[in-house]
């Protein structure tokens, strides 16, 4: 046997040789690339993971922004709606005070309103009587309606208000009417405002002055007073003017010195 290696030529070993370590290296090569070529795919796969692990990473960081924007902004909202139940909660305690104030003038109201309406019945009393059954007619009617339950405070006060207004504008204007004399006689008064009351028969032929005063003999209102000729113009135009006639100008008109 040893003289059967001996007889192999040193080529033949040599070849052998490298022939040997040829397969080795490319055995270990090949070891090598399938190493490498399974961390290519553990490394893509990393990376891939990787990339997902991010966008989930920003879509988390996304949406918590999100949410803490919400919040915040229902935090103001919050805040603004307790200021608002705390106004609300204040207004509700002056409106209960407002209540309470207003169920006590609900209960003066009625007597005062009484009151007011003497006090107008009175001054229409003493007051030159022109249209005093027009006037006097109002004031029943108003008192009627303050005895009635169902007319309310504000209702009451209203119309009280309303009869002074209207007593009131009786002294801004002329008005004329017709009535009747003590005696029957028809005639046309003149209302000049409050400064005085005038009649004229319808033949115009006779004027006269209404005298607020008392008579010192008598104690009695003095009442009717015949006028000069005189005044029978002035009493006619004023008549005209206020039927809208003419238009309205100067009057020479007499005027009754009231009582001291």
């Amino acid at each position: 046997m040893l003289k059967y290696i001996k007889g192999i030529s040193l080529p033949v070993l040599f070849c052998f040789s490298t022939f040997v370590i040829s397969n080795e290296v490319e055995v270990n090569m090949e070891s090598i690339l399938e190493v490498g070529r399974e961390n290519q795919t553990l490394s893509a796969t990393s990376q891939s993971n990787i990339d997902q692990t991010e966008r989930q990473t920003d879509k988390i960081v996304n949406e918590y922004k999100v949410v803490s924007k919400q919040v915040e902004g229902l935090k103001l909202y919050n805040e603004q709606k307790r200021i608002q139940i705390q106004a609300q909660l204040d207004l509700m305690d002056k409106l209960d005070e407002q209540l309470v104030q207003v169920v006590v003038m609900q209960r003066q109201i009625p007597p005062l309103a009484e009151k007011m309406l003497d006090t107008l019945e009175t001054f229409i009393v003493l007051d030159t009587p022109f249209r005093e059954e027009e006037r006097r007619g109002r004031i029943d009617l108003v008192r009627s309606s303050l005895s009635k339950p169902k007319v309310t405070a504000s209702e009451q006060v209203r119309q009280v208000l309303e009869a002074y207004n209207i007593e009131a504008e009786y002294g801004r204007k002329i008005d004329t009417y017709e009535d009747k004399l003590a005696d029957g006689t028809n005639v046309n008064i003149l209302v000049i405002g409050r400064i005085g009351m005038f009649y004229q028969t319808k033949d115009e032929r006779t004027s006269g002055i209404w005298n607020n005063n008392t008579d010192p003999v008598t104690g009695e209102i003095i009442g009717w007073e015949e006028l000069p000729s005189s005044y029978r113009k002035p009493i006619r135009d004023g008549i005209r003017m206020a039927k809208k006639l003419i238009p309205t100008d100067m009057l020479l008109m007499p005027v009754v010195k009231g009582e001291v």
